[in-house]
């Protein structure tokens, strides 16, 4: 697409990009509004998948032919996008995983299993999607540490006097969210970062639904390790991404073992592992879609990931502003600092209810827990309806599932 130089968001040059916006659903035009689940893909990301495997389709790292040195160029020209993208200082700093679930249950199983004993505390934010809650607990369960729940007020922000308070001498890690999936609060994390390691900790920060809608800069946050999975920010399925600072990376010992992660192996002599980050990278990754996925972010550069949050707040206030003339309609999670996330209930009427009608009308939205039990049991619900916005999402569209809930609310109380 052709990006203007103003700084506005140029919406319908953007949609051009997405074929899928052209479809319809039960007859009508597709509103998709799911975008915190995983966001539609550009052409430009789609042409890279075929193109990989119609003219270089190998594996990587190993082979000597033409095609396998074009897939390994390719594959780490994608890891160099990644760093730059993230701002992290070194390309070996950039782990590809398959998303980041997979790059949490690395850390944990790795540093944590190495780092953490009897007796020891992580921190966990009452915000957390269920991947950055239940590997601590798995490990937990084996070796004897504590979790300690970060409360959140009654807006669905992170409580930082709480926070402050929960540290102590055997405090050795914070895991918490960039941006909540469930209310899109945005968490200061640079704050919480420099907390922690005050107190001598480190932290991971889940930045699954940061890195589609607000500049990352890991080296300014002086994250520890920072996650994200490719679906989320207009890339493919089945990849993301871990950064890790080097130190850290170097110093804890590989999680899976098989091709690629070695140097040597021996019977006698036992196994020497690669350098990183290829030592957290075992057997064949996927490579398309790592390359893909850098064609993602270089996609999000173009457009401006500043102009994309910028629009994508506009949508949120025009959303509120209509929600409000739904009678019975509450939105969970009101912190000030918010993403282009909705999440609501409404007197009278079940989500699934609602997430089932609302379909036939065309619009796509999120029903049920969205993997953040604690937090919606904290509220007093099962399940929240959720609107979320992507680049591609039109105030018109806003307007239209608004209209459409309107009419399944009528239906449904």
């Amino acid at each position: 697409m052709t990006v203007l130089a103003d700084p506005t968001l140029d919406v319908a040059a953007v949609r051009k990009d997405f074929p899928i916006l052209a479809r319809r659903v039960h007859d009508k035009p597709l509103v998709y509004l799911d975008n915190a689940a995983t966001s539609q893909t550009p052409r430009q990301v789609i042409e890279t998948l075929d193109h990989y495997y119609r003219h270089y389709n190998a594996n990587i790292h190993r082979g000597l032919h033409t095609l396998a040195d074009e897939a390994t160029a390719a594959y780490e020209q994608a890891r160099e996008v990644v760093r730059g993208f993230m701002g992290a200082a070194e390309r070996r700093e950039i782990v590809f995983t398959r998303g980041t679930t997979e790059a949490i249950n690395l850390v944990a199983n790795s540093w944590g299993r190495t780092h953490l004993k009897p007796g020891d505390e992580v921190l966990v934010s009452q915000l957390e999607h269920h991947s950055n809650i239940v590997p601590w607990q798995l490990l937990a369960e084996q070796l004897g540490f504590r979790i300690r729940m970060i409360p959140v007020d009654e807006r669905g922000a992170l409580d930082m006097v709480a926070y402050r308070d929960l540290f102590n001498e055997r405090t050795r890690l914070v895991a918490v969210n960039h941006i909540s999936n469930a209310f899109g609060t945005i968490n200061p994390v640079r704050e919480m970062a420099a907390i922690a390691h005050e107190h001598g900790a480190l932290i991971l920060v889940d930045g699954a639904q940061a890195i589609p809608h607000e500049p990352v800069d890991v080296q300014a946050i002086d994250a520890d390790f920072y996650a994200f999975s490719g679906h989320k920010v207009y890339g493919p399925t089945g990849v993301g991404a871990l950064y890790g600072k080097a130190a850290l990376l170097e110093a804890m010992p590989p999680w899976q073992g098989g091709g690629e992660m070695i140097k040597t192996v021996s019977f006698d002599a036992g196994t020497t592992y690669a350098d990183i980050p290829h030592k957290f990278e075992a057997g064949t990754p996927p490579i398309a879609n790592v390359i893909a996925l850098g064609r993602a972010l270089e996609w999000v550069t173009d457009v401006g990931i500043a102009r994309i949050g910028a629009w994508e707040q506009q949508l949120l206030a025009h959303a509120n502003g209509r929600l409000a003339d739904i009678d019975g309609l509450r939105i969970l999670g009101t912190a000030p600092r918010k993403a282009g996330v909705i999440s609501f209930v409404v007197e009278g009427a079940h989500a699934q209810d609602i997430g089932l009608l609302i379909d036939q009308l065309g619009v796509a939205i999120r029903t049920g827990n969205h993997c953040a039990q604690p937090l919606l049991h904290h509220f007093g619900v099962e399940a929240t309806c959720r609107a979320s916005f992507a680049a591609y999402n039109t105030q018109e569209e806003v307007d239209t599932f608004v209209e459409a809930l309107q009419r399944v609310v009528a239906m449904v109380r």
